[in-house]
């Protein structure tokens, strides 16, 4: 799986978890609906930290709690 596709898989988990949408999401974590909404479609096939960052204050959560899931393992390089 490529990382793009992993990111927007724990996004959509997480907002499922938290019962949140992605509108709501964008709003607490202070990034644009169009930034998620990008996340989740997978138009960026490399997803800024940074972004990632801002998402796991907003949500309250630390990048290994981000990051600290399966559908992380066996990632492919995303410019392969």
């Amino acid at each position: 799986m490529k990382l793009s596709k992993a990111v927007s898989q724990k996004i959509l988990k997480i907002c499922e978890e938290k019962d949140i949408s992605i509108n709501k999401l964008a709003t607490i974590c202070c990034v644009t609906q169009s930034t998620v909404q990008g996340l989740i479609q997978e138009k960026s096939e490399s997803p800024k930290l940074a972004t990632i960052t801002k998402i796991c204050e907003g949500l309250g959560i630390t990048l290994e709690e981000f990051f600290d899931d399966q559908v992380f393992d066996n990632l492919e390089r995303d410019d392969k």
